[in-house]
């Protein structure tokens, strides 16, 4: 099963609240904070949120 390291880019000052919680429900809070996640539905749809803030990229176990 792939998974996702995905690296916090942008602060979340000035964004709305959804944003900010979907940031803190991945482990981000900070720019250059990285989070290790499964490649599945629910963690896509977390990236589709905050795709300005992020940056992502597939790791193959």
């Amino acid at each position: 099963m792939s998974k996702l390291k995905i690296k916090q880019v942008r602060s979340i000052i000035k964004t709305n609240s959804k944003q900010k919680a979907t940031i803190k429900a991945m482990g981000l809070g900070r720019p250059n904070y990285e989070a290790i996640m499964p490649d599945n539905p629910q963690t896509r749809g977390m990236i589709e949120v905050v795709r300005h803030l992020v940056q992502v990229q597939e790791i193959n176990d």
